[in-house]
């Protein structure tokens, strides 16, 4: 069994930024589901829980690709875990939204949202994600929701799953490079419009609406060519 991510370095859903990368993911959520008809399930905890963004989601999830899209609510409703944690076993895919990463990653660890995941992950359900939704599976992360850092971006721990640390939207984060250098990991930069794929914890390659996307390592940074299969 594959275990599957999808890291999108950022975008915007409502004007179709990242189709080619929606696509892909629509279309691994197919695979998983065989004959039934696939299901993603949108987490949008980092911006609290966004209506309008689900509502977004599901335009292009169930219109554009015939993906049955739900919503897991953890700040807007108290809904029982048990009732998430049902929609969560459902799913091909999970699609986490961006946001506030710390905030997000704070509300998952009081629910209980992170075993969840991570359960799913075990089983095979891909996960994906942009922005915040994309940082948070990595050992490290650079993210702008820490409102303590002087330049308003600073090193947090994520989830770990994949040995590394990411920017999103490096595109506008050019001094990502620098970060990097004081980290012995390697690094991922991808810009908006664009993605890195992992199986099994393992660069797969990288998907792109527009944007690129880099490693880093050893102060040697190289594009991430495009996945090939």
């Amino acid at each position: 069994m594959v275990k599957t991510i999808v890291a999108i370095g950022g975008g915007e859903l409502r004007y179709k930024t990242t189709g080619a990368i929606d696509a892909y993911v629509a279309a691994l959520a197919k695979e998983r589901a065989g004959e039934r008809r696939a299901r993603a399930l949108f987490i949008g905890t980092a911006s609290h829980d966004s209506l309008p963004y689900f509502n977004t989601f599901r335009k292009t999830y169930t219109s554009d690709f015939d993906v049955k899209a739900d919503v897991a609510l953890l700040t807007k409703k108290d809904i029982p875990m048990e009732k998430i944690a049902e929609k969560i076993a459902l799913a091909d895919a999970l699609y986490v939204g961006g946001g506030d990463t710390l905030y997000m990653l704070d509300v998952w660890k009081r629910t209980g949202m992170i075993g969840l995941i991570l359960e799913a992950y075990e089983r095979g359900t891909i996960l994906a994600g942009l922005s915040a939704g994309a940082i948070c599976w990595f050992k490290k992360m650079y993210t702008d929701s820490d409102v303590s850092a002087v330049s308003g971006y600073a090193v947090h721990d994520g989830i770990g799953l994949i040995e590394g640390i990411m920017t999103p939207h490096y595109n506008s984060r050019r001094e990502f490079d620098d970060v990097a250098a004081g980290y012995d990991l390697t690094a991922y930069a991808v810009e908006d419009d664009a993605a890195i794929v992992f199986r099994n914890g393992v660069l797969a390659g990288s998907l792109t609406s527009g944007g690129k996307a880099y490693s880093i390592s050893s102060g040697v940074k190289e594009e991430i060519l495009p996945v090939t299969d």
